[in-house]
């Protein structure tokens, strides 16, 4: 692919994924409300949110560090960086050799310490507990995700997403069954890291059961919006991994700018399917009690290795 197009299109994937994140979390939070039998928000009230909270002005504790102003910017950049690297509609592109699974994984988990820091660093005792789950979450969940992610590594042959992409879709068609078992890994990682039922929920402030919430507490205007744009970014971008690796199908191949259209109408019929999806499992899921999050986890890490596995006595 040329340099220039090349450049110009990851661009526009990069700021298609800023500017559709909220969006997705808008299609959600609808769909969940309509299957609980409740009026349904406008899919737009993310933006409105995001653009009431960036007109007004920052309450900062009179004893919070740089380190609690600065994690906001840390938080949205790191989840642009990771839905910016991830082949979202097309393979090929001037980010892609940074797109290495592991490399990913690090930067969610920079995403992570940085919130945990800011969270402990006014010294209430919301933030310290919020931060503590969210450790023990994260502790858990890196290497569910990690063998999850591995599987489809050992089936291309590369760590890089491009390749993975490049492999499961534009190749002859295989059925993989150990991609089963990583795919229902990956999506119990989803459900963790993203704070949501059964390990989370987003919208309760009950002191006894919010992790995510418990950090955010002391966070007003901007930053707070900052936050919670990078929330909506990393939902997005977990959905986007996901498709890259269980239905990669309708990503255009490099350089290929014909396929473009249909790249963009699948990832919206993907994006479409999945936050319905996602507030089904809601609507059904109980939350668990934070003492069955690690038994929550650890299946989802059996699961990965399981896929792993089976992926060698297969093809072995």
């Amino acid at each position: 692919m040329n340099s220039a197009p090349a450049i110009a299109f990851q661009i526009l994937q990069s700021v298609l994924v800023v500017l559709a994140a909220p969006l997705l979390m808008g299609w959600v939070n609808q769909c969940r409300a309509w299957l609980q039998n409740r009026s349904a928000p406008s899919v737009l009230l993310p933006y409105y949110t995001l653009a009431k909270l960036l007109h007004k002005d920052a309450v900062i504790a009179r004893d919070a560090s740089p380190l609690f102003r600065l994690t906001p910017y840390v938080l949205f950049g790191c989840m642009w960086l990771a839905a910016g690297i991830v082949p979202v509609l097309a393979t090929g592109l001037p980010f892609a050799p940074a797109a290495d699974i592991i490399a990913l994984v690090g930067v969610f988990a920079l995403a992570r310490v940085f919130s945990a820091l800011a969270a402990m660093d006014i010294g209430t005792s919301f933030g310290g507990l919020g931060a503590r789950r969210e450790m023990l979450i994260g502790f858990l969940a890196e290497p569910a995700m990690l063998m999850t992610l591995f599987t489809a590594a050992f089936i291309s042959g590369s760590t890089q997403l491009a390749t993975i992409v490049d492999t499961l879709a534009h190749r002859e068609f295989a059925i993989y069954p150990s991609l089963a078992f990583a795919a229902v890994a990956f999506l119990m990682v989803l459900l963790a890291e993203n704070a949501r039922i059964p390990i989370d929920n987003p919208t309760t402030h009950l002191e006894l059961t919010m992790v995510h919430e418990a950090m955010i507490l002391e966070y007003s205007a901007r930053h707070l919006a900052l936050i919670e744009w990078a929330v909506a970014i990393k939902l997005f971008a977990y959905m986007t991994i996901g498709f890259a690796f269980f239905v990669p199908w309708g990503i255009a191949e490099a350089g290929n700018w014909a396929a473009l259209p249909v790249a963009l109408a699948a990832l919206l019929a993907k994006l479409a399917l999945a936050g319905a999806g996602l507030a089904l499992l809601e609507t059904l899921l109980a939350k668990l009690r934070l003492f069955l999050a690690p038994e929550f986890l650890s299946s989802a890490f059996l699961l990965g290795v399981l896929g792993m596995l089976i992926h060698f006595l297969v093809s072995g």
